[in-house]
């Protein structure tokens, strides 16, 4: 099990810095955007394996992201969408996105909307993890790394 989330991390890790590089993320903030984008994904892997869905592990995955992203954001002085937006990457329903549109075109309404629901429940979660992560305030991320700064 170990060695199966150090696999996933790693791979999510290569994805997302993939992903970044496309995006246009800055070429010192890469490893960074593919920690964040393997953090959102094993935090995912853990909750749906536990037995709560993936539903529920995708809405924790992206929560971890958004305050990973915005406490990256404080620490580099850089924006949090930096981290944010490629770190989402991993978790972004491709898949069911695709499967829904052939099942629709295909005519088969009954794939289509299992899968339709699915992604829809999915990108729905990802939506509420972001809010979720963004409800923290502001001065709680400058607080912290103010006081790192103060100590040094």
């Amino acid at each position: 099990m170990i060695q199966d989330l150090i696999i996933q991390f790693i791979v999510s890790m290569i994805a997302t810095i993939g992903f970044a590089v496309v995006f246009g993320a800055p070429k010192t903030e890469l490893i960074l955007c593919g920690i964040s984008g393997a953090l959102g994904w094993i935090f995912y892997v853990i909750v749906s394996t536990a037995g709560a869905g993936p539903t529920l592990g995708n809405m924790v995955g992206a929560i971890i992201l958004t305050v990973f992203s915005r406490s990256l954001a404080v620490a580099r002085k850089n924006p949090a969408t930096v981290y944010l937006i490629t770190g989402i990457f991993p978790l972004v329903p491709g898949a069911g996105i695709y499967y829904t549109s052939y099942y629709l075109i295909m005519d088969d309404m009954a794939m289509f909307s299992n899968y339709g629901l699915s992604t829809i429940k999915t990108a729905g979660a990802i939506v509420m993890g972001i809010i979720f992560g963004m409800a923290f305030p502001q001065a709680w991320f400058n607080k912290v790394f103010a006081c790192k700064k103060a100590k040094q």
